[in-house]
C-alpha cells in the first residue's frame, strides 16, 4: 500500500466488530469513521466520497444500505455471516459490492482491504477517463454545432468552417470550444 491516507466509513451496530476494525485500520494509513446508524451513514456517504465503505450485515439492513451506496465512487465491502454468504454475495455482486464473511481473521481482512484499495484506484482512473471523455464529447458537440451554423449562415463548407474555428482559436489564443460558443451566440 502507498503512504497516502484512505478514508473508510464503517457502518456496524456491533461494538466488537467496530473495535476490531478500528484496531486494524489505524492512522495515518486510514482515516476511519465508525457509525452505528444507517440513516446517518447514508447522509455522511452523500456528503463525501469515502475510499472504502465497510458495511455490517445487521440482520439484512446492511444489504440494503450497501446496494444504496454502491453507485457512489466508493468501494463497498459487505460483511455477512458465513451461513448467508452465498445468497447475499449473489444478490449484491451485480451492484459491484464485495462480500466478506464474518467473523474474519486479521490476515483475511487485511487482504480484503488491500483488494478494496486496488479497486478504488481503478475506479478513480476510470472515473477520470470518463470525465475526460464526456468533456471531449461536449467539445465535439459544441464545435459541430458552430460549424453547422457557419455552413448555414456564411455558406462555408464543412472543412472551411472547421478551419475557420481552428484558425480563430489559434489567432486569439482561445480554446476551440470558446470560439464555437461565440459563433453559437452570434448565429444560434
Amino acid at each position: 500500500m502507498t503512504t497516502e491516507s484512505h478514508s473508510v466509513l464503517v457502518v456496524t451496530k456491533d461494538i466488537k466488530t467496530s473495535s476490531l476494525i478500528n484496531a486494524m485500520l489505524q492512522a495515518p494509513m486510514f482515516e476511519t469513521l465508525v457509525l452505528s446508524d444507517f440513516n446517518e451513514a447514508r447522509r455522511k456517504s452523500q456528503e463525501r466520497v469515502y475510499n472504502i465503505i465497510l458495511v455490517d450485515f445487521a440482520e439484512g439492513e446492511g444489504v440494503d444500505f450497501a446496494i444504496d451506496v454502491a453507485d457512489s465512487l466508493s468501494t463497498v465491502l459487505l460483511m455477512c455471516p458465513v451461513q448467508h454468504y452465498e445468497q447475499i454475495s449473489y444478490k449484491v455482486e451485480s451492484y459491484g459490492v464485495l462480500t466478506i464473511t464474518v467473523p474474519f481473521d486479521q490476515f483475511y481482512f487485511y487482504n480484503m482491504i488491500k483488494i478494496a484499495i486496488a479497486v478504488q484506484y481503478k475506479v478513480q482512473v476510470l472515473s477520470s477517463r470518463t470525465t475526460k471523455l464526456k468533456e471531449k464529447m461536449e467539445e465535439i458537440r459544441v464545435v459541430n454545432r458552430a460549424k453547422m451554423l457557419l455552413m448555414q449562415n456564411l455558406n462555408m463548407t464543412e472543412p472551411e468552417a472547421h478551419r475557420y474555428i481552428e484558425k480563430d482559436a489559434m489567432d486569439r489564443s482561445l480554446k476551440k470550444t470558446a470560439v464555437a460558443e461565440q459563433i453559437i451566440k452570434t448565429y444560434g
